[in-house]
């Protein structure tokens, strides 16, 4: 049984409405991974918050880090996973996957991250998110050492912390716009 057919439940503006300096952006994504994610379309209702996701996306999960890609969209994972974001788990997943050539990997974070053969330093990375996720006003100093206990540096600490945040804030506005993945990313990588 396929899933919804629908981008989200909200009105999709047509690609041919999309400002010009966004254009673009859509050619990129579609030469890069042969489509545009709806997550994309669905910002595009608000095309000044589309920009913002999009200089946010970026540089949270393709600037300068000492978090691997891979470990960036571990966590968009394992935080979608807490969320039970079906949008993320399937695009994100789909990421994992190809990013570390794993399929079975990809399934497992999205599954249950914690029945994954994980690195001691990935294993804390991913408790660190989940933790932040479901009981942010537990996190305290032995959190934070933990994560130093696993040779992540401060500035790798803050970027966990903030990739985890952005990926709780686009879990929660997919889930209240029944916002539905390309079905294109189910194949992606297997």
């Amino acid at each position: 049984m396929p899933q919804p057919d629908h981008v989200m439940d909200l009105a999709v503006p047509d690609d041919s409405a999309l400002p010009e300096d966004l254009q673009p952006y859509w050619q990129k994504c579609r030469d890069k991974l042969g489509l545009v994610p709806n997550v994309l379309k669905a910002w595009a209702l608000r095309p000044e918050k589309l920009r913002t996701f999009i200089a946010s996306y970026n540089e949270l999960m393709l600037g300068a880090s000492g978090l691997s890609k891979l470990e960036r969209e571990m966590i968009a994972v394992a935080v979608s996973w807490a969320n039970r974001c079906y949008y993320c788990l399937v695009a994100h997943g789909a990421a994992v996957r190809q990013l570390s050539g794993d399929p079975q990997l990809g399934e497992m974070l999205v599954m249950n991250y914690r029945v994954a053969e994980l690195p001691a330093r990935q294993r804390a990375m991913l408790d660190f998110a989940v933790k932040l996720t479901e009981t942010p006003h537990l996190m305290g100093d032995a959190d934070r050492q933990a994560l130093r206990d696993h040779g992540f540096s401060d500035a790798d600490i803050f970027d966990i912390a903030e990739v985890t945040g952005f990926f709780n804030l686009t879990n929660r506005v997919a889930h209240a716009v029944d916002m539905m993945p390309n079905p294109e990313y189910h194949a992606m990588a297997r």
